[in-house]
């Protein structure tokens, strides 16, 4: 007899209980707690980057843009600043196509301005675990995946609206496509990097094409191929990231100026030049880039010199990143990993040239090298920045743990690991000298975990654990990853994102009741000024800053004059004119005091309503023009 049918509902739970078990279960090539755990560590990831992100405090400026181009299609593709697409970004508007596309979706909400960061976070540890899985074997991956999640510079990043979780995806996604192409020698697979590599460009421009020589170094070493044929693969290679990195540029080039909006940062209105001299060699040069291109809007540079960020008042220096604000966003487990680095390469001496745990460590190794010495010597970092050395720590020490299955137990591996972990341990304490707001039972906790795995680690019991690599590699995790994992879950529960930094004092921060407050606040000003003004533009205002939290509070068009910080010539002062002639604006936004001939005018030709008093460098006032 034929069985009966199985109901459609015990049909649908049957199949969802397969899928999930695919899912759950590890590859046949790999040990079965490995996916589980991978799942298990993306899962938490996860949860610490969306944790409260509907009261995120956006950064305005991304956040304004994100919600223009969500507006139309002409504002999403040439990355329009405001809704009426006067004006560009300053930057290449990769990073937002994203939360945009998402935003005309859904309709704006803070979370929907989040959510893509918080998504880019929990697949790059996916595709790290990959990446290094692939070299070093899947105790490496998992341990890379683990430190990277637990990163607080990394949770920080993924819990904001800013352009580099887009690119560190997409270049560990570089990194992933090369460690393939390291094992198999083929072309397509490392064109397949530099696709990567080209489309990083367009999330953060220059920054992106850092990764190469580490890629190049890699693979140039370690390769199937012959040399030349090696050397002529990267050269492939670099014309596939050339061409796709300049792609968009091109086509906005080709685009009649009339038909696009005016590319801020530049006097010339080529995007060309807002990527690489005022993105690009100014940064390097340290030159006033915040002033925008040509005359500044002077108010608002001593503004932000007064309300920098601290990390723009740590000047450049090799030691940088090796204390303070940056070293306790990221440096916690620098020491271990160059340790692993420098042990892998000891013992990988008589290896072949295709060893590949070596490989791992040399793309790995010239990746953290590279971006230390640029972050290191680079002007006005942000904190968020140095999130990109992040996913190398994580590599460098999975090669680490990859180099424990390699080695047989031993005095000399007991105290190395046993040093290793005081190290950390140590390193992590001094890391939290001069900060605010450290636990009290924080330092003694990591001090006294640190000395307790120490000690395990050279008794007679250590030498058990160190039979089994998985149960070292915990072990050495659980006393290491104490101070990062504790200060990450602060960050989440303080309600912190990119632009605070661990420990700093809470006037150096943002807070959320503080970010939604302001938002409020900005959408009743701009129903008011609409309200009483019959005019198409409520505000327009001296520069794309003071624009940028109204249009992120309302989508209304405010007409920012002179770009980021007011230093563009758009619009110019005959269009202001006509605009106004039009009663097309009439209310404006502008500091008191200003050289800047728009301004300038605006001054002595508009009332103020502003009260009486002397008149600072850095006070704004509220003018209204007459039309005709």
């Amino acid at each position: 007899m034929r069985k009966p049918a199985r109901p459609p509902a015990a049909q649908l739970s049957s199949r969802a209980s397969a899928v999930i078990g695919r899912i759950w279960r590890s590859p046949p090539d790999q040990p079965a707690w490995a996916r589980p755990t991978l799942i298990a560590i993306a899962a938490l990831a996860g949860l610490t980057y969306a944790w409260g992100m509907n009261g995120a405090a956006l950064e305005a400026f991304y956040g304004a843009a994100a919600r223009s181009m969500s507006t139309s299609w002409h504002d999403f593709i040439f990355g329009a600043f405001d809704p009426a697409g006067t004006i560009s970004i300053d930057k290449l508007p990769g990073s937002l196509w994203p939360q945009a596309l998402l935003l005309r979706i859904v309709g704006f909400h803070v979370w929907a301005v989040v959510a893509p960061q918080a998504i880019e976070g929990v697949i790059t540890i996916l595709v790290l675990y990959r990446a290094v899985r692939r070299l070093a074997g899947p105790l490496a991956g998992v341990t890379a995946a683990a430190v990277l999640a637990a990163s607080p510079v990394t949770v920080a990043l993924n819990r904001g609206n800013v352009a580099d979780s887009l690119l560190i995806l997409l270049v560990v996604l570089a990194a992933d496509a090369t460690s393939s192409a390291l094992l198999t020698g083929r072309l397509r697979t490392l064109l397949l990097a530099g696709v990567w590599v080209g489309l990083a460009f367009q999330a953060k421009m220059m920054v992106a094409w850092l990764v190469l020589p580490a890629l190049a170094a890699a693979y140039l070493l370690a390769a199937p191929p012959r040399v030349r044929v090696r050397v002529g693969h990267l050269a492939l290679a670099g014309l596939v990231t050339l061409a796709v990195s300049l792609s968009w540029m091109t086509a906005v080039s080709l685009v009649p100026a009339h038909s696009r909006p005016y590319v801020d940062g530049t006097q010339n209105n080529s995007v060309f030049s807002q990527t690489f001299e005022y993105n690009g060699f100014g940064r390097l040069e340290r030159r006033n880039v915040f002033a925008g291109a040509g005359h500044p809007a002077e108010f608002l540079v001593r503004i932000s010199e007064a309300e920098a960020s601290p990390t723009h008042k740590v000047q450049p220096s090799w030691h940088r990143l090796l204390g303070g604000l940056f070293g306790r966003d990221d440096g916690w487990l620098l020491p271990i990993a160059l340790l692993a680095a420098a042990c892998v390469l000891a013992c990988a001496r008589g290896a072949g040239r295709r060893d590949p745990l070596r490989a791992a460590v040399v793309l790995w190794g010239t990746w953290l090298l590279v971006l230390a010495a640029f972050f290191s010597a680079g002007g006005y970092p942000n904190s968020y920045y140095v999130a990109a050395l992040s996913p190398a720590t994580g590599a460098l020490c999975g090669a680490g743990a990859a180099l424990l299955q390699r080695t047989r137990a031993s005095l000399a591996t007991s105290a190395w690991l046993a040093g290793a972990t005081l190290c950390s341990a140590g390193f992590g304490v001094y890391l939290l000298r001069g900060g605010t707001g450290v636990p009290a039972w924080l330092v003694p906790a990591a001090a006294l975990v640190g000395a307790l795995g120490a000690v395990t680690l050279i008794t007679a019991r250590g030498a058990a654990v160190l039979r089994s690599p998985e149960r070292t590699v915990i072990l050495v995790l659980a006393c290491t990853l104490l101070l990062p994992a504790v200060t990450s879950v602060l960050m989440v529960t303080r309600g912190l994102g990119p632009f605070a930094a661990p420990y700093e004092p809470a006037s150096a921060t943002v807070s959320r009741a503080s970010a939604q407050r302001s938002q409020m606040l900005d959408a009743r000003v701009m129903e008011e000024l609409s309200s009483r003004s019959e005019t198409p533009i409520a505000l327009a205002t001296d520069s794309s800053i003071l624009a940028a939290p109204f249009i992120l509070a309302s989508g209304s068009e405010v007409l920012p004059i002179g770009g980021y910080q007011g230093g563009a010539p758009e619009p110019s002062l005959a269009e202001l004119r006509a605009r106004i002639a039009a009663g097309e604006v009439r209310t404006f936004l502008i500091p008191a005091v200003s050289d800047d001939p728009r301004i300038e005018w605006i001054s002595a030709h508009c009332k103020t309503e502003a009260p009486h008093g002397p008149r600072t460098s850095t006070s704004t006032g509220l003018y209204e023009c007459a039309s005709g």
